[in-house]
Parts: structure tokens; sequence; C-alpha cells
């Protein structure tokens, strides 16, 4: 190996052609090295496996062309067998041949398609191909992108693989599918895309080559034409200014022309490359263009040598190639879950799973930590938990809109009003505040309800993610904890709504708090009481602004109710007081109560529920744990599929490095 590159010992210069006379035959097959046999039959074998369907594309020459450019001529030159002829595609589906040059008494061709192995022989060998394709594209003018495979053995071929695509059409033919164009270009750019091929362009020399859409395509995957060799027929029948055709190169062909005489008519393959290689030599115009470029022994050399020279190029990547996807195969293959077996199997991985879900909702909904979640703040649930609550305090505070304005007191003087009884005077009416309290309680009774339903929303929304993700990969268990999870929530949910409920109640019911904050503030705000009656009494109209309100007192329609207006005052603040205690106490125990009831969903209730549900008599038990989710059986499947061939492909590359290693040596 020389600068990362293979050699096989192959003179990679191009041959030149020697002068033959009319009765030589110039063989097909010129010096060859016999040690790229086994490197051509291990990229054989690598295509044999379907490697490239693992996304590793090998050394392929492609031949394109547009229809009755003499593309299937060439191909028959090169095998020495005649392909299918006719009118329309012949060629229907692509067509893999695979040259081996052997000192058989008796050519060997084999068909291989759809599993099957056919023995053919060059009498038969059109008909078959015309079988083999009736079968994979059906029997009318239609064509498939299911490959056939053609081995031909036989002495005297070049050692070539090659594949034969659809000739191009623009105008479909009767019985063939409107979009015949754009189904035969899928095919080709398919074939020609890959770094890894080299574009043989058949052009007719009747035509202009730039109008070629053979052209057009190579060039829009090759646009330097670094891998695009031009072969162009029916040189006998347009030789005039062929010279300076392949010579300009107006269409950047790359790797150079190859003008060639296909056979014609009855002529034998060894009459046809007489019949070439005199008509290069004596005819008046093209015996100037160079030997180098011209006859099919040329072509079949060149072709040996773009294709050693590819395989030696790519070979060291198709085994990192290899190489990385085995191992990342492998690493998915291990990050499948346990393909569960027996019960105690399942068992195992229930409990585990059951383990991870919980520790995950201890980090995310006890804990505070999110390092499974980073970027989905929706998943930092204490972070949105406390959001909730801060609303929710938030909504209480602001309650029912004040009347500090022009009805101030005017609801305490009511009350007082018709909470007088018979006794002293100047007592405060216990019935007066308990009146005005549950009126503030029934007007934010609304508030905690609603908060439950958010708050246990959420919580559903993050139990079932977890259990889902946890769980991603055994339906059945997916479905049972999900279900599992939503009943709990909602008894959850249920017994939390009851709390907040009585809770309410208990507020409505009485009046107590053993806060001191209640007395300090009480006394804080009746400060102002002598000053504000002082005003009222003295006829004001004007707003009075007082410590705590929030804005000013209109109390012009307060005068007429002097009497009452001292005890109205004192009521008033009392209430104001005693309601921040209230709130506090209401939010203080929804977010104590919730926070207890996490902790038991996590620690206690989750797992129970799951196991309670699973071994109810329509959960199923643990068994059904052991039926795997299809997807997951899939690609199971599919890892362990692609594992063998590449593993299988490893030790082939393997074998042939080897080989040529000893030949370096």
């Amino acid at each position: 190996m020389e600068g990362g590159t293979f050699r096989f010992g192959l003179d990679y210069a191009t041959p030149k052609a020697e002068p033959c006379e009319a009765n030589h035959v110039a063989p097909i097959v010129s010096s060859y090295n016999d040690r790229i046999r086994p490197v051509l039959d291990a990229v054989e074998n690598l295509r044999r496996l379907n490697i490239t369907k693992e996304g590793i594309q090998l050394p392929t020459i492609v031949v394109v062309g547009d229809q009755s450019s003499g593309k299937s001529s060439v191909l028959e030159s090169l095998a020495g067998i005649s392909l299918p002829r006719g009118q329309g595609i012949c060629t229907r589906v692509p067509l893999v041949m695979r040259l081996q040059n052997h000192s058989l008494p008796k050519p060997e061709l084999v068909l291989e398609y759809n599993a099957k192995t056919v023995s053919t022989d060059e009498a038969h060998v059109s008909d078959a191909i015309r079988v083999a394709t009736d079968e994979l594209a059906g029997g009318g003018k239609g064509i498939s992108n299911t490959p056939l495979t053609l081995v031909v053995k036989k002495n005297g071929v070049p050692d070539l693989t090659m594949v034969d695509l659809p000739g191009i059409t623009r105008v479909p033919v009767h019985g063939q599918p409107e979009d015949i164009y754009d189904q035969i270009k899928d095919i080709i750019m398919e074939y020609i895309r890959p770094e890894e091929s080299i574009v043989l362009n058949v052009l007719s020399a009747t035509v202009d080559f730039s109008t070629c859409e053979s052209i057009r395509m190579s060039q829009g995957v090759d646009k330097t034409g670094e891998r695009t060799l031009a072969v162009v027929t029916k040189a006998d029948k347009a030789p005039e200014g062929l010279h300076e055709k392949v010579t300009a190169d107006d269409v950047n062909i790359g790797l150079g022309y190859v003008c060639v005489r296909n056979r014609i008519g009855d002529e034998s393959y060894e009459d046809a490359r007489a019949e070439e290689a005199n008509l290069f030599r004596t005819h008046t115009f093209l015996s100037k263009i160079d030997k180098s470029i011209v006859g099919v022994p040329v072509l079949a050399q060149k072709l040996v040598q773009l294709q050693a020279a590819s395989i030696s190029k790519i070979l060291p990547e198709i085994v990192k190639k290899i190489n990385n996807k085995l191992g990342s195969y492998l690493s998915e293959l291990d990050k499948l879950p346990k393909n569960l077996t027996s019960v105690a199997d399942a068992m195992s991985a229930f409990m585990h799973i059951i383990g991870l879900a919980k520790e995950s909702l201890r980090k995310i909904l006890l804990r505070g930590e999110f390092d499974e979640y980073p970027d989905d703040k929706h998943m930092h649930c204490t972070a949105r938990l406390v959001d909730m609550l801060d609303q929710y305090s938030n909504d209480l505070h602001e309650g029912p809109e004040s009347d500090d304005g022009e009805n101030c007191l005017m609801e305490e003087i009511k009350v007082l009003e018709e909470a007088k009884w018979i006794g002293l005077p100047n007592f405060m009416p216990r019935t007066a505040f308990l009146t005005l309290l549950q009126n503030k309680v029934k007007a934010i009774s609304c508030m905690p309800i609603e908060f439950t339903e958010k708050v246990w929303d959420y919580l559903e929304e993050v139990v079932i993610a977890v259990l889902k993700r946890h769980s991603e990969h055994y339906y059945q268990l997916q479905t049972c904890t999900k279900l599992a999870g939503q009943n709990l929530i909602a008894k959850m949910k249920e017994n939390f709504t009851k709390y907040v409920m009585e809770a309410v109640e208990m507020e409505k019911l009485t009046d107590y708090t053993c806060n001191p904050e209640y007395t300090s503030e009480y006394h804080k705000l009746m400060a102002n009481q002598d000053e504000f009656v002082q005003k009222v009494n003295s006829g004001t109209s004007f707003n009075v602004v007082l410590e705590g309100f929030d804005r000013g007192i209109k109390v012009g329609h307060l005068s007429q109710y002097s009497t009452l207006l001292p005890q109205a005052f004192d009521l008033k603040m009392r209430l104001r007081a005693y309601w921040k205690i209230v709130l506090r106490r209401l939010i203080d125990s929804t977010a104590l109560h919730l926070q207890f009831s996490i902790f038991n969903l996590v620690n206690k209730d989750l797992g129970d529920e799951i196991v309670k549900d699973m071994m109810s008599p329509y959960g199923g038990g643990i068994e059904k744990l052991l039926e795997e989710t299809p997807s997951v059986s899939q690609r199971r499947d599919n890892l362990n599929r692609s594992i063998k061939v590449l593993r299988e492909s490893k030790e082939v590359v393997a074998n042939i490095m080897d080989k040529i290693s000893s030949y370096d040596h």
C-alpha cells in the first residue's frame, strides 16, 4: 500500500493499440494482472451481501445512454453475447453484468434474481433475460428498480462488473406509463450519484453530444467529468468531424472518449473487431483519431484500469465505513430493551422500569433536578409548581373588587343595622363580622378549585410523560402504566379538591387565629379611626387618604351614619387585618397539602396503583410484558440482519486485504 492506496500490480497507463491486419483479431483483453481477480470477487461478494443497503457504496461502472445510442451493442461487444433487442426500451431493469475471464472450454452464463439462480447459454441468454425482466418488471413495457444480475464466465472477456440501466426516453410509447422519463431518471440518478460510481456515457456519433440527455444527467452529479468516460458508437455512420468532436470535448468528459464500431448484422464478434480495427486504420476521417482512444479492446482495457483504480482508492474507506456502521449498530442493539423470555425476566424488567420512573419523578417533582430534561422547561416541575402557586396567591389577593371608593363602609353599615340586638350599645356583634367574612370567602371560593384543576392536570401530564419515556420499548406496560397513572391522578385530584373545599368551608365557619400579626395590623389600622370619623362629621366631601388603602376614600355619603360610623370602621379594619391571615392560611395549607400529596404519589401510591392494575383480573399479569412492541421487534430484527451482513462483509474485506498485503510483500 502506497500513500494510503492499495496497488494490485496493474499497469495503469493506457495501452497503445497495435496496428491490426485484416486477418488478425485484436484480443479484447490486453495486458491484465490476475491479482485483481480476487479483489473483484471480493467486491462482488460485498455486492451480493447487499452492503449498499447499509449505506456503504461500492465501486460501480454505470452504463447510461439515450435510447438507441447503441448502449446494448457496446455491452454485447464487451461480453461477446447477444442481449435483448427491439423497439422501445429493451433494458427495463438495472442489469448487473459481471464478466469474468475464464479459460473454460464452454462459456458459463448464470442469471440471478429474486433469490433464484438460472443457468443459460449464449444461444438462449437473450430470451432468459426477457423472462427474468418480465418477472421483475411485469409483462408490459414498464420498468422496475429491482436489479437482475448476469454472470458471464468466458475466455477472452475483460474482468468487469457493470450496471446497464434503461435507455433514456422522453416520449412514452403505447403501453408505457406517462411518467416513464421521470421513472428512468430516478433510477439513473440513484446509480450515478454516489462518488464511487464511474459513469460510462454511451453517445451516438450521429448526434450533438451537448443535446444528449445522458450528458445532462451525468453533468448534474459530476460537473468536472472526473468520473465520466464516454464511448462513442456508430463512428462509421458519422465519421466526418468526429475527430474534432472528441478532441474539443465541449461537454467535460474528464476520463476521455473511446470511439467504437459495434457489430453489424450477423457478424461474429471476432469479425466485428477485425472490421473495427480496419475501419479506424484506413478510413479517411477516422484514421486521424489517435489509436489510443479507438476500439472495443481499448475500451475494455480502460474500464478494467478504471475499475481497479477505483477499488484501490475506495477499499480502505470501505473498511472504515464497515467498522463504523458495525460499531453503531451494535451500540444501538445494546440500547434496545432486553428481549424478555420468562416471567422472571419480565418481573425484573418491570421493577427496573418502575424504579427508574419513580426516581425521575423524585428528581423533577421533589428535588428540583432536571438533568434528564435540560431543555424542556415544562418538565422543570418544582419551578412550574411555584409559578402556579404564585399565580394562585396573586389571584386570591386581588380577589373581588374593593369598595374603598364611593361605597366605602356601606356594606359594613348595612350588616350592622341588621345585626342589632337588645343589649348594651357599642358592643361589636360577632354575627356582623361572620356575615362579612362569609361573603368574602364565597367571593374567592372558586379560585382554589380552579387551582386544583390546573395543578393536577399538569401533574398528570408530567407523570404520564415520565412513565411513557421509561416504558417506551414495552407497549403493553406503557398502556398499563398510563392507565394506572391516569386513574391514580384522578383519585388524588378528587381528594385534593375535597381538601381545599373543606379548607374554604372552615374559613366560612368561624374566625380564629393565634397569629400576632392580626393584632398588630388591626391596631395600626385603627390608629386612623378618630381622624377619619372627625373628617366625616365635619361635613367634608373630599377624599380621605388612610394608611393601608390603595386609594382615597370618598366620605360625603357617610355623614348621615354618624352613630354607626365608628363601629363600621372598626368592623372593616378587623376584617381587613383578619383577611390577610385567611389568604395566607389558604395558600400555605394548599401548598403543604400539595407537597404531601406529591410525596405520597411518587414514593408509594404510583407503584401500588400500577401493580394493582397489572394484577387485576383484566390486567393480564406480568406476562403481558413478554409481548414486545412491533416497532422494537422489527428494529431488533433489522439490526441483527445488518450486523450479520456487516460482519460477513468485514470478513470478506479482511481476507482480500490479507491477500493484498501478501502481494505487496
